[in-house]
């Protein structure tokens, strides 16, 4: 039975990804983990979310996908309301392919919401609600953000970019992907010399898909500055709703005295819970991409400032 399953799942993703294309992407194919990138398919989507799809063994003839539907706007009775009505299909459909029947069941719910705000703008709403961690907050997290010199911008947002000049996006290497109980972490890393170029490699990042469809997208920076009157650094971080990660991360690199590099490391939720033990592969994650660009053992070759302008 287990080779029918997936020869059956096999087809089904083929299916699905000639049907959604770009929306559709594989987080841990050889654990079977995939997400979709669903909006109510106006001109200008007010509504999206991610769903993230683990397929076991026994899918389709015996057990239904196990699913996480990640949207920070998404919450209490609506979002019970919408796995309650995953749950009836699967029980309205036993042994058939699911996946394309959840996804147009959520496409509706979205355009339905469309519809019911369409006397009014909620995107603006949207982009500002606050993204809801995957963990529970049980106090296990104990970081102390006191451990963090110098002053830090902890969020993108903060980070105050008027200049006119326009900057290269500089190169971004991607290390290799870390799973855990399901939950998938991979780190990213490039070289920073100003802060223009922070968001311009956060932006290139979510250029792609998969990193863009992740639960969580933490990331830190140091630009150190060697001018005549000393060293300047300008540092930050952002958590992206895993709490105190990003901060985790630059006191990691402040320890290591890591210049000019950001890191980010991508997480794909499971579904299984953690605790201290995400904190401990977001670190080695990025520990381990410093080490390997040469971060950590030639520091002294990563000092600038160095330009980063177009053209040059």
């Amino acid at each position: 039975m287990g080779d029918d399953c997936l020869a059956r799942q096999a087809d089904e993703i083929e299916a699905l990804s000639a049907i959604y294309g770009d929306e559709w992407c594989a987080v841990d194919e050889e654990s079977r983990i995939f997400c979709i990138r669903i909006s109510d398919n106006t001109d200008s989507p007010n509504w999206t979310l991610s769903l993230q799809i683990h397929l076991p063994e026994d899918y389709p003839l015996q057990a239904p996908p196990m699913f996480q539907i990640n949207a920070p706007w998404l919450r209490g009775a609506e979002r019970a309301h919408l796995e309650d009505r995953l749950s009836e299909i699967y029980c309205e459909n036993l042994g058939e392919d699911l996946i394309y029947l959840w996804v147009e069941a959520i496409r509706e719910h979205l355009q339905n919401k469309a519809g019911h705000s369409s006397g009014g703008d909620h995107s603006e709403t949207q982009s500002k609600a606050p993204v809801q961690s995957t963990e529970d907050d049980d106090g296990d997290d104990g970081f102390d953000l006191a451990l963090l010199e110098g002053e830090v911008l902890s969020s993108l947002r903060a980070m105050d970019i008027k200049s006119e000049q326009e900057y290269e996006c500089p190169q971004i290497r991607h290390g290799d992907t870390l799973t855990d109980r399901r939950s998938t972490f991979q780190p990213h890393v490039a070289p920073v010399f100003f802060k223009e170029q922070v968001k311009l490699v956060l932006d290139k990042l979510m250029e792609n898909k998969k990193i863009a469809n992740a639960t969580h997208n933490m990331l830190a920076y140091r630009i150190v500055q060697h001018d005549k009157g000393g060293p300047r650094v300008f540092q930050g971080c952002d958590d992206d709703g895993e709490t105190h990660a990003g901060s985790r991360m630059l006191h990691l690199m402040q320890i290591v005295n890591a210049e000019n590099v950001m890191v980010v490391v991508s997480r794909w939720y499971g579904g299984i819970q953690l605790g201290p033990d995400r904190f401990k592969h977001i670190n080695n994650c990025t520990r381990t991409i410093l080490e390997q660009q040469g971060y950590l053992g030639q520091r002294e070759e990563k000092k600038g400032p160095r330009s980063g302008k177009k053209g040059k």
